[in-house]
């Protein structure tokens, strides 16, 4: 059975969602006032990555996420810009599309954008206004937290200690200064709409709420986000949802965590981030090849916990990977009609079925499955010795890749995996054949030591090779 950690009760939930073989997912989207960064994308990945998975269990998923298009963010950055607001949010949509295309992350179901849906906020702010749970201060509407008395139950946190150590601006019209905003009058030269309070525009709280419950249901199965937005954002979005219908708004909580340099938080205020699209331009390969590579450092680990970025971390990504295309150029080698292990390769195809759905079982355990697949791919090559008939290969071929579609990997065509890079004073393609024909011909002398020689002078200029079992050998960079 499904397990999923959720944050609301703080364990492993057994998955039962409120309709049988249906899943209703809301996860917060980017604030569009900039470039998408890396731990934009590990967000975007990790629910892609859950979504793909409650796909493959057979769910019909419902998958929701929103754009915050209207924020002080983006009116700020309009300023920066010398821009009307609406330029600066259609730029940054358009980034977003453009680098989670790039990373190969699918689109949600719906992506509803926060400014097509005043009449929904307006409304739901309305609801707490009468239900005596909000209350107005001249233009601005605000929550009253003590009139929600679980509030703090998400980020285990007291109300009595949150007002103790209340890091939040001072406002001296709140009647608690945990109370937040749902409606916020403008400051001269700031988008507004109308509304019974006069005009203004929605807190950023209130928007998730308004266009989940309008597109999932008063309550729906899976709210997730990053883990900065478990407080306040979340909590918020609890108590105001909860306080406005009386039902709980979602029952499994999850959340993903930082990417860190240098073991601190990834994020714009500290200028350590780096942008999707700066990956990608200098990381020299192609498109697909690249996006492999980021989804397989992020789901190497497990996506709960922090994960910290380098260049060597994606290059030791790079090498996993190639470890697997490796295997399946040879897979697609394979001509013989039988194999004297096809038997054995058969009961590793069931282990491995058994084994990824059992950590994807367990909270998405990525780490875990992609470990399963590895094993499967230590028993392949040790099998390909012995030799495999070209059913069986494709066979496996085709599982590894199955599986691999549920991660976001294995989908390039294997022979376009194997571009040429450039290294330093790289030989050319003329002379490498000639060095191993020289080499060929010294191990047929038995004169190993120069054949070892040209293997090493052709490993320092980054060019290795491999030595086949039919007497062939292989070369790359």
């Amino acid at each position: 059975m499904l397990k999923i950690f959720n944050t609301l009760t703080g364990g492993k939930d057994p998955f039962e969602p409120l309709v049988p073989g249906q899943v209703r997912m809301y996860v917060c989207g980017v604030t569009v006032y900039d470039d998408v960064h890396l731990g934009h994308a590990r967000s975007a990945i990790v629910f892609d990555v859950i979504r793909r998975y409650l796909e493959y269990r057979g769910f019909n998923v419902t998958f929701v996420k929103n754009f915050t298009d209207v924020d002080d963010k983006i009116i700020n950055r309009a300023r920066e810009l010398s821009l009307p607001w609406q330029a600066v949010t259609a730029r940054y949509i358009d980034a977003y599309y453009r680098d989670m295309g790039r990373l190969g992350v699918r689109p949600a179901t719906l992506e509803p954008k926060a400014t097509e849906h005043m009449e929904e906020i307006i409304r739901l702010i309305r609801t707490l206004v009468e239900k005596g749970v909000a209350y107005r201060v001249n233009g601005d509407v605000y929550f009253e937290v003590q009139k929600y008395p679980a509030y703090g139950r998400l980020s285990k946190r007291k109300l009595d200690e949150l007002q103790a150590g209340a890091r939040v601006e001072v406002d001296e019209r709140k009647r608690n200064p945990m109370d937040f905003a749902l409606w916020k009058s403008p400051k001269p030269g700031e988008p507004a709409w109308p509304s019974p309070w006069g005009p203004g525009r929605p807190g950023w709280h209130i928007e998730c709420s308004a266009m989940a419950m309008k597109h999932l249901g008063d309550t729906f199965d899976i709210h997730g986000g990053g883990q900065d937005l478990i407080f306040p954002h979340h909590e918020n979005e609890i108590a105001q949802s909860c306080a406005a219908t009386g039902k709980e708004f979602a029952r499994y909580w999850v959340h993903n965590g930082f990417v860190t340099v240098d073991s601190e938080k990834m994020s714009k205020s500290l200028g350590n981030f780096f942008t999707v699209r700066e990956i990608f331009e200098k990381f020299p390969a192609p498109g697909k090849v690249t996006a492999e590579v980021v989804w397989y450092f992020l789901l190497s680990t497990q996506y709960g916990s922090p994960i910290d970025f380098s260049d060597q971390a994606l290059r030791q990504a790079r090498a996993g990977l190639s470890n697997f295309y490796d295997l399946f150029l040879r897979l697609e080698e394979i001509t013989m009609s039988k194999g004297a292990a096809d038997e054995e390769v058969g009961s590793a195809l069931k282990a491995v079925a058994a084994d990824f759905e059992r950590a994807m079982d367990d909270d998405f355990n990525t780490p875990a499955a992609l470990a399963a697949l590895q094993t499967f791919r230590s028993k392949l090559n040790t099998k390909l010795a012995a030799g495999l008939s070209s059913v069986v290969a494709q066979q496996a071929l085709t599982a590894i890749q199955h599986y691999g579609a549920v991660l976001g990997l294995f989908q390039v065509p294997a022979r376009e995996w194997e571009f040429r890079e450039p290294v330093g004073t790289a030989l050319d393609d003329a002379e490498i054949e000639r060095q191993i024909a020289e080499r060929n011909n010294a191990r047929l002398r038995k004169d190993f030591a120069r054949a070892d020689e040209i293997r090493k002078a052709l490993a320092a200029q980054g060019v290795i090779l491999e030595d086949r079992s039919d007497g062939t050998t292989r070369w790359k960079r």
